[in-house]
């Protein structure tokens, strides 16, 4: 009797030890950022969750480019692993050059065929694809157009890659797809325009819903000229470059332009450094572009994963590991970045205090009613109106709008009321609030 109790004690132990087991895998699988998201929607400015219908900020690395052996190396399951648990990166920007050295249209002095270079991309393609996903990460494949200046010059190429991309990776709810990296040498939004009207269709008839990302002119800067003339497409988002020490206020205020005109903006390559990818650190630009990237909840991947002897680079010069790097391994940049990822991957180190509403108007119409007219918050998701009798605001009443117009009914004819208001946003279940604007005061006469 006693040992058939020791053993179904056993088989109980054992029981239990598989259930914390399994319950220890399924809680690590649900914490990846795919498992957690899902599928990725853009709604209005933001990157949103399909399975959540949250708000996604994405803290990602760009490869260096995975065409030459400072790029290449890194694209593996560990490195990225690396990046996801010990300095919480939730995304891999795959950086494919199309022209240079083994340029997948030009492939400059290399002695392989254009169809092996082409064959060769692919497949660094696909491993960054399949490790990513293995991870439960978000990845971008990037036509990283640079060189060649205009996305147009490689048109039809950009439309078999895309076509051949979309339809190997429909079925991926982590792929992004980048149709051209940095646009420059002049090319005009309007080329840019023509480009991505000949290349996003193609993706679409493949996959109807992915986010596509769209440069901007000037070397993906210009995010405010876009913005007067955004594309006709779902899920399409706008990119954002800089680098700190080069790009500072006049540069944030064209990303305020973009937000302000509804503009939804990602920024797929920053730096630390000056605009060469060498030179200075400016850490404390930096720091003020990720706080206004934070407060707006848009996502940024940091140039580059890569030992190279430049000031961008993340790893230290000369560090031969392929992953598994300490902190002593990571170059200055890299250290920077990283301790900011850390601080900024918790909810509670990231501002989501919508902004102060800057301007009411208040206008009465006949019914005794109050329309109320609200200069429009580009980070909010609703606002709060108070209004009183009383300049102190006793007895307050509060209604609550989510759009930039509300008529109050059933007031006091010629009485005086005080009006202010403040917009809201609400992330995980959570409302945060923003400051009141300044009191308006309007008498009701009809």
């Amino acid at each position: 009797m006693k040992k058939r109790s020791r053993v179904i004690r056993y088989i109980v132990r054992i029981f239990v030890l598989c259930a914390v087991m399994c319950s220890f895998s399924i809680t690590t699988y649900a914490a990846t950022p795919v498992a957690s998201n899902g599928a990725l929607a853009v709604q209005g400015t933001k990157l949103v969750s399909k399975k959540t219908g949250q708000p996604v900020q994405l803290r990602g690395v760009s490869t260096h480019g995975i065409n030459w052996d400072v790029g290449y190396p890194y694209i593996s399951k560990a490195a990225f692993k690396t990046l996801r648990d010990d300095y919480k990166v939730s995304a891999i920007r795959l950086a494919m050059y199309t022209t240079e050295y083994y340029g997948y249209c030009d492939k400059g002095s290399a002695w392989e065929s254009q169809s092996t270079v082409q064959s060769t991309l692919k497949q660094r393609i696909d491993t960054g694809v399949q490790a990513a996903t293995d991870l439960g990460m978000y990845v971008i494949i990037d036509w990283h157009i640079l060189n060649d200046q205009t996305p147009k010059k490689y048109q039809s190429e950009a439309k078999k890659f895309f076509k051949e991309m979309s339809a190997k990776y429909a079925g991926y709810d982590n792929v992004i797809y980048e149709i051209c990296n940095e646009p420059n040498g002049g090319t005009s939004w309007s080329d840019i325009k023509s480009y991505a009207n000949a290349v996003i269709p193609v993706i679409r008839a493949n996959d109807s819903d992915a986010v596509i990302i769209v440069g901007t002119p000037t070397w993906s800067q210009d995010v405010d000229i876009a913005s007067k003339s955004p594309l006709k497409y779902d899920n399409l988002m706008y990119t954002l470059h800089f680098y700190s020490a080069t790009h500072k206020d006049s540069y944030r205020e064209k990303l305020k332009t973009a937000l302000n005109n509804g503009l939804p903006v990602m920024v797929t390559e920053y730096g630390v450094s000056e605009a060469s990818g060498n030179g200075a650190m400016d850490t404390a630009e930096a720091k003020k572009w990720l706080d206004l990237l934070d407060q707006h909840q848009i996502s940024y991947f940091a140039w580059s994963l890569s030992n190279k002897a430049e000031t961008a680079s993340l790893l230290k010069a000369g560090t031969s590991k392929k992953s598994g790097w300490s902190t002593s391994q990571l170059s200055p940049a890299g250290r920077w970045i990283f301790s900011q990822y850390k601080k900024r991957a918790g909810v509670s180190t990231v501002s989501y205090k919508p902004s102060k509403v800057k301007k009411i108007t208040l206008k009465n119409i006949k019914g005794k009613k109050l329309k109320v007219t609200i200069k429009k918050v580009s980070n909010a998701t609703g606002y709060e109106i108070k209004y009183s009798t009383k300049k102190s605001f006793k007895n307050a009443k509060i209604v609550k709008t989510t759009k930039t117009s509300h008529v109050i009914k059933k007031l006091k004819k010629k009485q005086y009321y005080y009006v202010k208001v403040r917009a809201y946003r609400t992330v995980n279940g959570k409302t945060y609030y923003g400051s009141y604007g300044t009191t308006k005061k309007i008498r009701v006469k009809k």
